[in-house]
């Protein structure tokens, strides 16, 4: 695990279809890119308002998020819930807990972290496709680790938005696989606002910029590269922070006083872990994003990704997709650091 004390300055980033195979340009768009189906729906910046316009949003299906769902839990870090914990306990009031989920989803991130805290808890889940608010209100789970309840409402709207006045009262903000959609001006943002009010945050399944498949081939660094490329692009005036941003965040939430962990979370795909399809899938994504940043590599592209969907429905390929989850404490709480959180984790 890496560290951040409150005073750190610097980080480093770590850096089943055979036929013959058409790689778009905007197949990223459609079928999801490895982590960016729940994020892209959250950080719609055109409506300030929060107004229910939908047509000219990108939409992601339901399905895409839900197959890929096994695959989040299992990569999510829970080192981090300890430190989490101890600070919640740290800091508890008899209130519930109130827990912000931005980009959520269909929700998966409050399915698998409502029933790893204790006490009760209240979790306001922000997104902007109203579909996808009621369905994963629908399905978060009603029980706390100890038993105590668990309760929801949505908010539907831009989570630009979400500055300090409306972070108050907030035991914690969450998100899964949304800091690599964010810039340096949104993340920095981000961090002023949960430091001065106060809130954790835990921001999970950040990609890294790193893709191991097994067996290797010649193109796989050059796709690696161009998808990176893709990550980090102008999105409409936008220039996402993609692998950057767990080194981004690391120094941003210091810079404000809180206390940052990072531990890894990758994805392992394949049939040895029962991801066979998401991870034919997520190649296609990838692949389609590569080669949308990167036209001149859709020749060469398309008979690559023939081979990897051929090995994929074989059962012969492996894939690990690095990525880090990131938890920032506010400073001293009760004489520790991070209220007693930061001190002694590892």
């Amino acid at each position: 695990m890496t560290t951040v004390n409150t005073m750190a300055a610097a980080a480093t980033s770590d850096t089943a279809d055979t036929a013959d195979t058409a790689v778009t340009p905007n197949r990223a768009d459609t079928a999801g890119t490895a982590d960016t189906a729940n994020a892209r729906n959250a950080m719609d910046t055109t409506d300030r308002a929060g107004a229910a316009d939908t047509m000219d949003r990108p939409r992601f299906a339901p399905e895409w998020l839900t197959l890929r769902e096994s695959a989040d839990a299992a990569a999510r870090a829970p080192e981090l819930l300890d430190p989490l914990s101890r600070y919640m306990a740290a800091t508890r009031t008899d209130a519930p807990l109130v827990i912000r989920d931005l980009g959520c989803g269909t929700g998966s991130m409050g399915r698998w972290l409502a029933p790893r805290l204790n006490g009760p808890q209240h979790w306001i889940l922000h997104d902007h496709d109203p579909d996808l608010l009621a369905l994963a209100a629908s399905r978060l789970p009603r029980t706390a680790a100890d038993g105590s309840s668990v309760t929801v409402s949505t908010r539907c709207g831009d989570i630009a938005l979400l500055d300090t006045a409306a972070l108050d009262g907030t035991s914690l903000v969450t998100a899964s696989a949304l800091l690599d959609l964010l810039t340096r001006e949104e993340l920095d943002a981000l961090a002023a606002a949960c430091a001065e009010a106060r809130s954790p945050v835990l921001l999970a399944l950040s990609v890294v910029g790193r893709v191991d498949i097994e067996p290797a081939d010649a193109l796989d660094a050059e796709i690696t590269e161009a998808f990176n490329a893709h990550q980090r692009r102008l999105d409409d005036g936008r220039r996402l922070l993609g692998p950057d941003a767990v080194a981004a965040a690391s120094v941003a939430f210091a810079r404000y006083g809180m206390t940052v962990r990072v531990q890894p979370s990758p994805w392992r795909l394949g049939d040895s872990t029962g991801t066979g399809p998401l991870a034919a899938e997520w190649l296609r994504g990838w692949v389609g994003a590569a080669c949308e940043q990167r036209p001149d590599l859709a020749a060469e592209a398309g008979a690559y990704l023939n081979r990897r969907l051929t090995a994929c429905a074989a059962g012969e390929l492996s894939v690990t997709l690095h990525h880090s989850d990131v938890l920032a404490l506010p400073g001293t709480v009760c004489g520790g650091t991070g209220g007693g959180a930061g001190a002694g984790a590892s």
